[in-house]
């Protein structure tokens, strides 16, 4: 069988309802929160379905909590059960129920090295909960989610849903990004949140379907049930960007070719040489002039 069967023994039953209502309830009101990357590598996880419910019975003595999860994966891994049972001790003399049944329920998350990402696909699927074995809090024909977190890149979140649902036997229109309530008198009531997605500069969730439950079966002993259903959810966390790579500095080059002054001293001269130089040319240009005008007087 394609399945999973939980049993919550008696004897387990008090504590398990504390450590349930403080595990869970952070995780409800948060929706699907994405695992924290270690290392440089990012993370990924998905689940098809997440229960946060209380049962109540007829007897009031007790409060049972029904905390599960179906095709819940974390990086890097896949899953693809498409059902999920449960017993609760004092709901139906302890026989099995139907939590959900679907036709096709996957969950998928993978990492690579600059790469995260997680998907959910559910297809034909049907929402029970304690008490309402033929009555299912939802039906839903084919829903999806989605989130991918690259290394650098703003991470993607996104959900689809078909046109409608339907709900406690009512068929109802789907908002996307909005909520509704339906009420069944006798019954009960539900709040549907589609498609709900969030993204910050590196993280990304994603989740089709989230469902506020309360109801009053007044059937197999159970009095009421309240508390959260998700379906179809994934979420990611991008790898943490590399660090940024400084140029090398470039060597100092001196300037080749420059004039260079030569030093007078060296040469055994003095900063008057030049003057001296050009009287002794004076000098000699008089004297010359000076020996061809006594010539000419001879």
């Amino acid at each position: 069988m394609n399945g999973t069967t939980f049993r919550m023994p008696a004897h387990r039953l008090a504590a398990a309802a504390a450590a349930t209502a403080l595990a869970a309830g952070p995780a409800v009101l948060a929706g699907a929160a994405p695992a924290h990357a270690t290392g440089d590598r990012g993370s990924a996880r998905a689940a098809v379905l997440r229960t946060g419910l209380d049962v109540s019975l007829l007897n009031k003595t007790v409060q049972v909590p029904l905390a599960l999860s179906l095709d819940e994966v974390r990086a890097p891994r896949s899953a693809e059960k498409t059902s999920l049972t449960a017993t609760l001790d004092g709901v139906d003399g302890g026989r099995p129920f139907n939590v959900l049944k679907a036709e096709v329920a996957r969950a998928e998350a993978t990492v690579t090295a600059d790469r995260a990402e997680a998907s959910t696909r559910l297809a034909r699927a049907r929402l029970h909960v304690p008490g309402l074995p033929l009555l299912s809090v939802v039906e839903v024909d084919a829903v999806t989610a989605k989130a991918t977190c690259a290394r650098g890149a703003a991470p993607v979140a996104s959900a689809t849903l078909p046109a409608s649902v339907t709900v406690l036997g009512k068929r109802v229109s789907v908002t996307t990004g909005g909520t509704t309530d339906v009420k069944v008198p006798g019954v009960g009531e539900v709040r549907l949140d589609f498609a709900h997605r969030a993204t910050t500069s590196r993280t990304a969730a994603a989740t089709a379907l989230r469902l506020r439950v309360t109801v009053n079966p007044l059937h197999l002993n159970v009095a009421e049930v309240e508390g959260t259903l998700t379906l179809a959810e994934a979420a990611c966390e991008a790898p943490p960007p590399r660090p940024a790579s400084h140029p090398a500095p470039k060597p100092e080059v001196k300037p080749q070719g420059a004039p260079q002054t030569a030093d007078l001293a060296e040469t055994g001269g003095t900063s008057v040489t030049p003057w001296l130089a050009a009287g002794a040319t004076v000098l000699l240009a008089t004297g010359a002039g000076a020996v061809a005008l006594a010539r000419r007087r001879n």
